[in-house]
């Protein structure tokens, strides 16, 4: 069956990369009506997703590079998405990266470095689009959080990271209150172990195997399997859903 698709398009920020949850997402928000905007600091990874987006689902995408810190080059990229595609209905903020370090270890730079691409980069990506959102009516944005912030850490995060991802609940359930009035949802999806390039090479095999033991599924999960989630927040269909937060962990942290 052919997929009807809305006028309205989605915006993946850090969606470059090939084994990404960001890559898987764009083709599942296609499935949810979606053309699709990529934000990406390398241009050259955006637009090879966009390709691959529009060539294996016949919608329009574009690959656009951005440095998610930067108010000004946020500001560029998404006027460069409205001038190009249908108005924005969906914002992915995909955009983040790790730090391992033991928190006796972190430096000041860490630290800020941390914050500023997973929270800074969300609030500026946000910022600039939820106006339009909330003056057509409609929107659906969603935080990807991590299980490290649930559980204080002990997978791939230290501390900083534990801290950054803990901010964007706190990020998305205050804004889904402000917001809702207006027809926007704000929800978050806490990703536990999913095997990604962030992942590959930095487990050995018996420290793999005991933690896949310790995961209810007895398996790490697939990009894919986050996807769907962030996809089926993002439908119309998925109004009555705000200011919540959707475990993809496998079990592995039950609250």
């Amino acid at each position: 069956m052919a997929i009807e698709h809305t006028s309205r398009t989605a915006v993946v920020t850090g969606a470059g990369s090939r084994r990404g949850i960001g890559r898987a997402t764009t083709h599942a928000l296609v499935a949810a009506g979606y053309h699709i905007a990529v934000l990406d600091l390398d241009k050259e990874a955006a637009e090879d997703t966009a390709r691959e987006v529009a060539a294996r689902h016949g919608v329009a995408a574009l690959g656009l590079a951005a440095d998610v810190t930067d108010a000004r080059a946020v500001d560029a990229a998404i006027g460069e998405a409205e001038a190009a595609l249908p108005p924005i209905g969906a914002l992915v903020n995909n955009a983040g990266i790790t730090s391992p370090t033991r928190f006796l270890d972190v430096t000041p730079t860490e630290w800020d470095r941390i914050f500023e691409v997973n929270v800074r980069g969300s609030f500026l990506v946000t910022h600039r689009v939820a106006a339009g959102m909330a003056e057509r009516g409609f929107g659906r944005i969603v935080f990807l959080s991590s299980v490290s912030a649930e559980r204080g850490g002990g997978v791939f995060g230290g501390v900083a990271y534990s801290a950054a991802k803990a901010a964007l609940l706190g990020f998305a359930r205050s804004l889904a209150r402000e917001l809702g009035p207006s027809g926007v949802t704000v929800n978050c999806v806490a990703p536990g172990l999913i095997d990604t390039d962030i992942t590959q090479g930095k487990l050995d095999e018996e420290r793999k195997a005991a933690m896949i033991a310790d995961i209810p599924v007895r398996r790490i999960g697939g990009v894919e399997d986050v996807a769907d989630v962030i996809a089926f927040l993002a439908r119309p269909e998925s109004g009555y859903l705000t200011g919540a937060t959707y475990d993809v962990n496998g079990g592995s942290h039950i609250h």
